[in-house]
């Protein structure tokens, strides 16, 4: 019998830092464990300054290098470059997830020579300085890949690079497991706080960032009735968020949760009746909430992004796609929903029925094993 393939799992962070990425590679580390066998390794670095830290979670063995800080949101480790030297030796593939400067240039530095997955997320959209110094490590590292996996079709049209690299392109979408989300408990938590029982229940969650769209989202809601808005979710803009819901005379309508733990969050899902996710720029690449609510069999009301956002609920079956910053659009969108019940029901028996068919979470994990397997040779 061969040995199981071994797996070096690499990131900027990990449970329990939040965020969609650092859900995945928990997701993919702990399942290429329990559901394909592999025996995975994972490396990422501190999210604070500190020494290295070696940890067993959940069955998956983690190593976080020690860092110095953060910059321009990616830490600085010396300690991370030494130890992708290190495991990287011991492992048949190494599965990078980009973007994330300081692994493109271990990567490059440790002269490891075997096999490199890497998973593209997005592009780097924001930080404009940073790409002068990361662009040549990047392109160095998409050349050298053996495979890049993306979420959607959508990674590759929209993005900068990787048209050039579309042969090497697999399509993985991301996965969760409705078996997870339905076995949630049910609680009215949104109906609880509404001040009119009757009012239709618009639900966001995520962090309080530019890219969201939350601003475009309450000049939105301003301009629909018989709603109430559900906003979930931390972030620089809080503050600021808070005080245009205030000028805008809709602040008793506009419900400010704050961060939500799973189980609670997964009863916001359960109890809203259309889920809106309003991005504006493809930082926002996939959208795995999305998902999230149409488990639930909710309508989505996305964007049209250059990403993979609208081929995750898909216009006119799964829910309704706008222009990116249109406000009146989004608007619509929320009014024509609200008024129609029977439409709200059949986009969102469609979205249940999407999640199921296309996006189970131990589909999921078999195509990427198949990927990060194929062509292994044992030693």
């Amino acid at each position: 019998m061969s040995r199981p393939l071994r797996v070096l799992e690499v990131n900027k962070a990990y449970y329990p830092h939040i965020g969609g990425i650092e859900t995945l590679v928990k997701q993919y580390s702990e399942e290429l464990q329990s559901v394909c066998g592999a025996e995975v390794r994972t490396l990422v670095c501190r999210d604070d300054r500190g020494k290295t830290v070696r940890q067993k979670i959940n069955g998956v063995k983690v190593t976080k290098a020690g860092s110095f800080g953060t910059y321009f949101k990616c830490p600085i480790s010396l300690s991370f470059i030494r130890f992708f030297r290190k495991m990287s030796k011991k492992a048949d593939v190494v599965h990078m997830h980009l973007p994330f400067p300081l692994s493109d240039a271990a990567a490059l530095l440790s002269g490891y020579k075997g096999r490199i997955i890497i998973s593209w997320h997005s592009d780097v959209v924001k930080q404009k300085k940073l790409m002068l110094v990361y662009k040549p490590f990047m392109r160095w590292l998409l050349k050298r890949a053996d495979a890049i996996i993306v979420a959607t079709e959508g990674h590759i049209n929209g993005s900068e690079y990787l048209p050039e690299f579309r042969e090497k392109c697999v399509v993985v979408p991301y996965g969760i497991s409705p078996e997870e989300y339905l076995s949630v408990e049910r609680r009215p938590l949104l109906t609880e706080k509404c001040i009119d029982k009757n009012s239709v229940k618009i639900f966001f969650t995520g962090r309080l960032v530019y890219y969201k769209g939350v601003d475009v989202l309450l000049e939105a809601f301003s301009k629909v009735s018989d709603c109430e808005l559900f906003i979930a979710g931390e972030g620089d803009l809080d503050a600021q968020l808070k005080e245009t819901a205030q000028d805008m005379g809709i602040a008793d309508k506009v419900h400010f949760l704050g961060f939500l733990p799973e189980k609670e969050l997964r009863q916001a899902y359960a109890d809203c009746d259309i889920f809106v996710l309003p991005s504006v720029a493809r930082s926002e690449a996939f959208g795995i909430v999305q998902l999230e609510a149409m488990v639930y069999g909710k309508p989505v009301i996305n964007t049209d992004l250059p990403s993979g956002v609208p081929y995750v609920s898909l216009d006119e079956k799964t829910g309704i796609t706008v222009l990116p910053s249109d406000a009146d659009a989004l608007a619509k969108a929320i009014e024509r929903l609200a008024a129609d019940s029977e439409l709200r029901e059949r986009f969102g028996k469609a979205a249940a029925e999407r999640v199921n068919s296309g996006f189970s979470e131990k589909n999921v994990i078999n195509k990427l094993y198949k990927v990060l397997s194929e062509r292994r040779a044992d030693k």
